[in-house]
């Protein structure tokens, strides 16, 4: 395949769909079979990165010397303001509507200022029998693209530490207007912190609860580590680093998803929830499953359901302790299981 510039154009039926910088090309093939060699379908204008793109397919090639025989795709540069680097991938979508990643294209070039559109792409991207045969879908064939600037122009930016700045603020006790007594451990915070994440906590530090008033609360019902965890991340949106591997690990999201539940702070809990479908195997998926239940987490249900599902894993995972207690505290979930485990 002949990675080059350039082509010239016509402008048939096709209709783009642009997200950011990625793209999907529909064509419609019936209008534009007929196309000479050297004539181009148009995509719209794209915008990405601070410059204007365009799409250029020409069905029978660019070249009169390609006899008509490959497919040639261009991404052409149409701002005049500056040079820019950018990243041009293409792959196309089969017919069952799944792009084919074994057919993917992309380049990586500095697109320069010049009169004419600067352009890069594939005289050969691909055979023009093998678009007909296996990506011609409904009369239309369907490009996925998409366009990464790298723009050296601009003044970069340092990554975000607000978390860095505001999770120091749980290493002093400079500020701290409460303080939450949990098991004889002592954490200080602030309350407009902890209201600005938690409408839970807003309620009970602001509200015309006794809470409100008082400088120091006692907490019962959770473990000091649970709420030292809790805590971190609703300074740093971030949780600490995981020191013990296994039961123990999953032991410790189970009570912080409870925690996240309790005080309303809903990306922890997709978070713990991700964490703990990370550790399903036969031997956790029904304990896993059962806190799924419990803190109506319906997509780490339903992910666990279809692991328990499968009957290799079934077979394993009913003879677990986990199992047991799932079958006498969620008698509905066990009888769901038997119905749907395939061979």
């Amino acid at each position: 395949m002949q990675l080059s510039k350039r082509a010239k154009f016509a402008e048939p039926d096709a209709r783009t769909t642009t997200v950011g910088s990625c793209v999907q090309f529909r064509i419609n093939y019936e209008q534009i079979k007929q196309l000479p060699i050297g004539k181009a379908v148009l995509s719209d204008v794209i915008s990405a990165g601070g410059h204007l793109w365009r799409i250029e397919f020409f069905l029978r090639g660019d070249r009169e010397a390609d006899k008509g025989e490959y497919v040639s795709i261009f991404l052409v540069h149409i701002s005049k303001c500056r040079s820019v680097m950018a990243k041009f991938e293409v792959f196309m979508m089969g017919r069952d509507g799944k792009p084919s990643t074994s057919d993917i294209r992309w380049i990586c070039e500095t697109f320069e200022i010049s009169e004419d559109d600067d352009s890069w792409g594939w005289d050969e991207f691909m055979e023009l029998t093998d678009v007909e045969k296996n990506f011609l879908t409904e009369g239309h064939v369907t490009l996925a693209c998409t366009i990464m600037v790298m723009d050296d122009s601009a003044i970069p930016l340092p990554p975000s530490d607000i978390g860095t700045h505001l999770g120091r603020l749980l290493d002093q006790t400079e500020g701290t207007d409460v303080s939450f007594i949990v098991h004889d451990e002592k954490f200080p915070a602030h309350r407009a912190v902890l209201a600005a994440r938690s409408p839970v906590f807003r309620a009970e530090l602001f509200g015309p609860i006794a809470e409100a008033t008082m400088s120091s609360i006692k907490l019962h019902d959770i473990a000091p580590s649970t709420f030292k965890a809790m805590l971190q991340f609703i300074y740093t949106d971030d949780l600490p680093a995981e020191d013990e591997p296994g039961d123990s690990s999953i032991e410790m999201f189970h009570n912080l998803l409870v925690a996240a539940d309790r005080y309303a702070l809903d990306r922890l809990k997709v978070i713990c929830a991700q964490k703990l479908w990370e550790k399903v195997s036969v031997n956790t998926v029904a304990t896993i499953l059962a806190c799924a239940e419990t803190q109506n987490c319906q997509e780490l249900k339903n992910k666990c359901i279809d692991f328990f599902a499968v009957e290799e894993n079934f077979k394993e995972a009913m003879f677990t302790d986990g199992y047991a207690l799932l079958v006498l505290k969620f008698p509905s979930i066990t009888a769901e299981l038997k119905t749907r485990v395939r061979p």
